[in-house]
């Protein structure tokens, strides 16, 4: 196996984009080989300098959770491993778990990470593999200890340390579960939660004060995050199941201050995160802190970019005069991305997005869906039919190999957000486009860039905890890119652009080797003769309203364009704007000219 994925030249010139704008002292100023600690409302290295995390959490690897797989239904791990062995049996469902652990983080895994400018990651735990359910111990009350997840963190900050990134230890799954949202920690319904069971309270504060022992010196430690997403409602469980409106919070305080005791008596050095509960938000009855290295921790998806999003939370770091930290979100468009990285920075807060991978579009790093995987779920819901035992073991060990980065998709797209946007307006290309005498370049290929500059759409995010019509928009079609703009995948893999919009645009930039008459196509669909659309190349207006055929439907695809048009040698931006919508754009040919 490569120690590193193979880099295509944009990829190349991507990373050095990013370590130019941000100022490659600045993303490794983390080389101070010191524990960070708190100052006021700020964290800092040992030299007392200010540390902005810019992390990224790798949900999905030691905790599955079900919609990562594309599972809706009964979802929590447990169940998704009963599902694998009713197919494939035991013996089989252990190997796809073994592989699919060392498959989905590796060392490059970090390596790249670090060259796409992240400087920490958020580990998600899951307590099954540091040591055995209470319903499991062999004498009741003591604990039995694992290797594996020791074993799985050891190497995950060997990796981390050789590339001088803070690892975040984020107990994801408590013993028991700590909330009704049964899926983010595996939880069974059916036995004692975490807050209904002494020996789950006491096996989660063992468990942090047995790995705090292990780190305590270790400086590339970055925090104890100790309990991911608390959601219990212990006044009202009835009608407030999740603890939203939960008034005292008298339950989740007193652990979260007996596991920092414990933590304590062994580690003096760490940081120690704490999160609110209703996922991480409501800090009612838990402030104020009760110790001098602590972070509050908030979480944030959905909801609009502005100040008053986060009000709560700087009101909250003032009157304590502590840090805080989001320690998840994501799961949005690159739009949002670009515009809540941009809020939090101003603010000085740092970030864990998540997550870096899973089956879907909007991480940085994609797990192929395949249609033999689709068989699977289809069977699962009760649409297919049973696949062999074979076939099925084949389908799942695939999956597990597909979790490799090396066989991921990368979306430099969302890297691109996450990172270069937030600090330039400035437009680059998707990939190299240099027109040679018949050239094509997929519409899907317009430039990377911020919406009103490398491309123009009208509905671009989710918001819709904030405005709930919001809540489909985005790029509809879920794949290729995760801006605003709507992609579609047909039967013969290609990709093409849909629902166009009226004023809607987008900026392809391309490069002439000399200077050429050029025949410009664009391969368009339609149910209607109503679509018209207009071309400028490097501002310049070259056709103001060309129309746009009746193709006797959206599969059916015709070339439409212009004719002549003089181009000199060097590179040029076209931009291509529907004047009136309703018709689809899969490509843009170039003919050079005798």
């Amino acid at each position: 196996m490569k120690s590193f994925p193979l880099l295509t030249f944009y990829q190349v010139f991507f990373i050095l984009v990013i370590m130019f704008l941000y100022n490659i002292s600045l993303i490794n100023t983390l080389k101070a080989q010191g524990f960070l600690k708190t100052e006021g409302q700020k964290i800092v290295d040992e030299h007392g300098k200010n540390v902005l995390l810019r992390g990224i959490g790798f949900g999905g690897w030691m905790l599955q959770e079900g919609y990562m797989l594309r599972i809706y239904n009964e979802a929590q791990q447990h169940n998704i491993k009963e599902k694998i062995e009713g197919l494939i049996g035991p013996d089989k469902t252990t190997e796809f778990y073994d592989i699919w652990l060392k498959s989905h983080v590796s060392k490059v895994d970090i390596d790249s990470l670090k060259a796409w400018g992240f400087n920490s990651v958020r580990l998600p735990m899951h307590y099954n593999l540091y040591t055995l359910p209470v319903e499991q111990e062999p004498i009741k009350g003591e604990q039995t200890w694992l290797p594996r997840g020791f074993e799985m963190t050891d190497s995950l900050l060997s990796w981390c340390t050789s590339n001088q990134m803070y690892l975040i230890l984020d107990l994801h799954a408590a013993p028991g579960g700590q909330g009704n949202d049964l899926n983010i920690s595996d939880r069974n319904p059916e036995l004692p939660s975490l807050w209904e069971s002494e020996e789950n309270r006491q096996k989660t504060i063992e468990l942090w004060k047995k790995l705090a022992a292990r780190y305590k010196n270790e400086k590339w430690i970055g925090a104890y995050d100790i309990i991911n997403e608390p959601n219990w409602g212990f006044a009202d469980p009835k009608n407030d199941r999740n603890g939203l409106n939960e008034p005292e919070n008298g339950p989740l305080k007193k652990l979260l201050v007996d596991i920092t005791d414990a933590i304590r008596s062994v580690d003096k050095n760490h940081i120690i995160i704490i999160e609110g509960n209703g996922w991480g938000n409501n800090y009612r009855g838990i402030l104020p802190v009760w110790d001098d290295n602590m972070v509050l921790s908030f979480h944030k998806y959905w909801n609009y970019n502005d100040k008053q999003s986060i009000s709560n939370i700087l009101k909250i770091r003032g009157d304590e005069d502590v840090p805080v930290w989001l320690g998840e979100t994501g799961e949005n468009s690159n739009v949002w991305f670009t515009q809540a990285i941009e809020l939090l920075e101003a603010h000085n807060i740092g970030w864990a997005w998540w997550p870096l991978k899973k089956i879907g579009f909007n991480n940085p790093l994609e797990i192929k869906f395949t249609k033999e995987y689709e068989s699977i779920l289809n069977y699962w819901k009760g649409e297919g039919a049973k696949p062999s035992e074979s076939d099925a073991y084949k389908i799942l060990m695939d999956l597990a190999e597909s979790a490799r980065l090396e066989n991921c998709i990368i979306h430099y797209d969302v890297l691109d957000a996450m990172f270069r946007q937030v600090y330039s307006l400035e437009t680059i290309p998707f990939k190299s486009h240099k027109v040679s005498k018949s050239f094509k370049i997929p519409a899907v290929e317009y430039d990377l860039g911020r919406n009103g500059f490398a491309y123009y759409d009208l509905d671009t995010a989710n918001y819709y905890i904030s405005v709930e019509s919001t809540r489909n928009v985005g790029n509809r079609g879920n794949v290729f890119r995760n801006d605003g703009v709507d992609i579609e995948q047909a039967d013969d893999d290609e990709f093409y652009i849909n629902h166009i919009e009226d004023g809607e645009w987008l900026l392809y930039t391309f490069e002439m080797d000399k200077k050429e008459s050029i025949d410009l196509l664009l391969e368009v669909s339609s149910e209607n003769a109503q679509g018209r659309f207009s071309i400028q190349i490097d501002g310049k207006p070259i056709q103001p309203n060309v129309a746009v055929p009746d193709t006797k439907g959206f599969d059916n695809w015709l070339e439409v364009g212009l004719k002549n048009i003089e181009l000199e040698s060097g590179m040029h931006k076209l931009r291509v704007k529907a004047e009136k919508g309703g018709y689809q754009l899969k490509s843009i040919r170039f003919q050079i000219n005798p």
